[in-house]
């Protein structure tokens, strides 16, 4: 460490206590050329504003680990005379006093940085022939900590800060409803700086967006109900519902777009009702409905605001979104692990099967087993996955007690509840019902992804419904994009059965994909016709196997395994006694609406109307198929076709739909 003096009146300044007003004579400064070095301050250095003075010291400082403050101020005896004194301090000088008790007010438990550092720079104001200018007349660079290293110094509140600009940029990227971390990115992208160097921290763009958040909760509420209405005018197809207190105050309040409704129509088969977040700027618990579309990619369904997690809460938000969805409840719904969600649920959705998310009781074994299971815990968590995946009830009660036994987790209150809940859980309880895939690992990280948009960048309230229709809108063009890229990849035939041929003309890119793994499966099984069924298993087996059920003539095949049901694809047991029939199609009824290509919105309805209007769908679709086939062959002709659908999609959507036409749909 390096300390320098000035005379004897700056040994007074070592304590930052002292109040002497002396200040050295001008005569007795002495400087030597030898040892003044312009990047140090040094007694008798010249700038002829204080804050010149504060600059200096604030870049000496932070190249030497540390930061400043303003400590003290003196003016000439005392009073009246201007200033004639400054002190700039070590950040971590001084001592935080102790803040006296208050019964009525919450204390803080905040650790300070300060420790007494005795570390100052003293300036004193002279005047040279008219001239005012300021001197160093006290320096000491003594300190009692650790300083910091170049690429931690920055991190200091005193280097941090946002430029006006950039807090432009910030709201304009928090209206889009991008995370604080996506922020980030493409600022440092924009700036060309690497990652970390901005001269702010991920915190400070949080507290610049708090900062934006402090208003009068009750000025909000009306903000918000005045944003919906205005919404409700420009769209008459956008619905909310809201209810209010016994103080007439907004208590919870739900929404969902004229496209989410259309959107459920086709994939509300199998919902998750996501109620794990909260608004942190106003304290208030957020349910977010969301479902899996045709493509694989989550599509949002509703929205709702609560004022308290209660029974009555969460019943109320359930009615809300049926009436939004004309009374069609979902065949199956997955939530959190919340009792008074539960309850809600069997009360106003008594025919959906209720299951809880996987991925939601998973994320917290790590709190609930890490401890007590110590270095068994990898092998605990293996087995518990093999557990989960069994298709029999029997096999997985039976190795459940195993595996309590094995591991000593007889008195473990986590084990005993998820056991007791078993039947909102595991699969094979679940297999019977329909889940479109959302309880698989890739399902769950897009879901969670996909609803971290809309907490990432909160603002105002009343914008947040705005910034949830941005999001939902941003994704569903993204969504458009990544349907024609599906569209447009070249489907490679793998088992040249003519059921894969069939099924690869009906059936999404990505529906297909989960059947053509099916259908390679199937030729590894051998079938054998009992008296009522056919008895399915690999070839390498003796014994076991799967009982599948067809009844030709009707077109109807079941499965014991029940993959057909829980996910919407055929197994490959069935496939196999297809084949074996002399099948060359899968009958239509397993090729379900919700995995077709062509399953939009609207198709349901379509079954309803006019013959004339179902052949000019049809016929579109079979141009559409021919396109997708000719423009797939060369990398050119695939650029003509994009460039002509998209031009040709503007045009279409500048159309406006007459209300004749919106009745036949609907």
């Amino acid at each position: 460490m390096m300390v320098l003096y000035g005379d004897s009146s700056d040994q007074r300044s070592l304590s930052l206590d002292d109040t002497s007003s002396t200040e050295e004579s001008p005569d007795q400064t002495r400087l030597s050329l030898e040892t003044t070095n312009d990047a140090v301050p040094y007694i008798g250095q010249r700038f002829p504003t204080h804050d010149a003075a504060y600059e200096f010291y604030a870049e000496f400082a932070r190249g030497c680990g540390f930061s400043i403050r303003r400590h003290r101020t003196e003016g000439k005896d005392g009073v009246g005379k201007g200033l004639t004194r400054r002190y700039f301090v070590c950040h971590r000088a001084g001592n935080t006093p102790v803040k006296a008790a208050n019964d009525n007010k919450p204390q803080r438990n905040r650790k300070s940085s300060r420790c007494g550092c005795q570390a100052y720079m003293r300036i004193s104001k002279t005047t040279d022939l008219g001239v005012p200018e300021w001197r160093v007349t006290g320096f000491m660079n003594h300190h009692n900590h650790e300083l910091l290293e170049p690429n931690q110094v920055r991190f200091l509140p005193a280097y941090r800060s946002i430029s006006d600009s950039d807090k432009s940029r910030i709201l304009m990227f928090a209206k889009t409803g991008i995370s604080v971390q996506q922020m980030m990115r493409l600022m440092e992208l924009e700036k060309g700086v690497e990652p970390g160097f901005l001269p702010f921290t991920e915190k400070d763009v949080r507290n610049l967006l708090q900062s934006f958040r402090k208003v009068d909760p009750e000025d909000e509420s009306i903000d918000l109900l005045r944003m919906c209405r205005n919404i409700k005018e420009k769209d008459p197809n956008f619905k909310y519902d809201f209810s209010l207190d016994s103080n007439n105050r907004l208590e919870n309040i739900a929404w969902s777009y004229a496209s989410s409704i259309q959107s459920y129509d086709v994939f509300g088969d199998a919902v998750v009702f996501d109620t794990t977040h909260r608004l942190t700027a106003f304290d208030m618990p957020l349910g977010i409905w969301v479902g899996v579309n045709n493509y694989g990619m989550p599509c949002f369904f509703g929205c709702v605001l609560l004022r308290e997690e209660t029974l009555r809460s969460y019943s109320w938000s359930l009615k809300a979104f049926l009436a939004f969805m004309n009374g069609k409840a979902p065949q199956t719904v997955l939530t959190d692990q919340n009792m008074c969600l539960k309850e809600a649920i069997t009360l106003e959705m008594p025919s959906t099967k209720h299951a809880l998310c996987i991925w939601l009781i998973v994320s917290k074994f790590p709190s609930w087993f890490n401890a007590v299971l110590g270095v068994r815990y990898n092998d605990w968590k293996a087995e518990f996955h093999r557990l989960y995946n069994l298709e029999s009830v029997e096999d997985f009660e039976l190795g459940w007690r195993d595996m309590v036994n094995s591991f000593g987790l007889h008195t473990n209150r986590h084990i005993a509840s998820l056991f007791a809940l078993r039947s909102l859980w595991a699969l094979p309880y679940l297999r019977s019902h329909v889940f479109a895939g959302m309880t698989t690992a890739g399902h769950s990280k897009s879901i969670n992804a996909f609803i971290q948009r809309f907490l990432s960048a909160q603002t105002r309230l009343a914008h947040f419904v705005e910034q949830v229709a941005v999001t939902v809108d941003f994704k569903d063009q993204a969504g458009e994009q990544q349907t024609m890229q599906q569209n447009l990849q070249n489907i490679c035939l793998k088992t040249g059965a003519p059921m894969e041929a069939h099924a690869a003309t009906v059936l999404t890119p990505f529906a297909f994909s989960k059947l053509q793994e099916q259908l390679v499966l199937a030729a590894h099984y051998a079938s054998f016709q009992t008296e009522d069924s056919f008895l399915v298993r690999h070839h390498t087996k003796l014994e076991g196997g799967r009982k599948v059920y067809w009844v030709p003539r009707e077109g109807i095949i079941s499965c014991s395994c029940h993959q057909f049901e829980f996910s919407g694809i055929l197994c490959r047991h069935a496939l196999r006694v297809l084949s074996t029939g002399n099948c060359f199609q899968i009958p239509d009824r397993y090729l379900p609406h919700r995995w077709r290509r062509i399953s939009t919105p609207s198709t349901k309805s379509l079954q309803n109307t006019h013959n004339d209007h179902t052949e000019r769908v049809q016929l579109l679709q079979s141009m559409v198929s021919t396109l997708v086939t000719e423009s797939a062959k060369s990398r050119e002709r695939l650029e003509i076709a994009t460039e002509n659908v998209s031009i040709l999609l503007s045009r279409i959507r500048e159309q406006p739909i007459c209300s004749q036409g919106v009745r036949e749909l609907s």
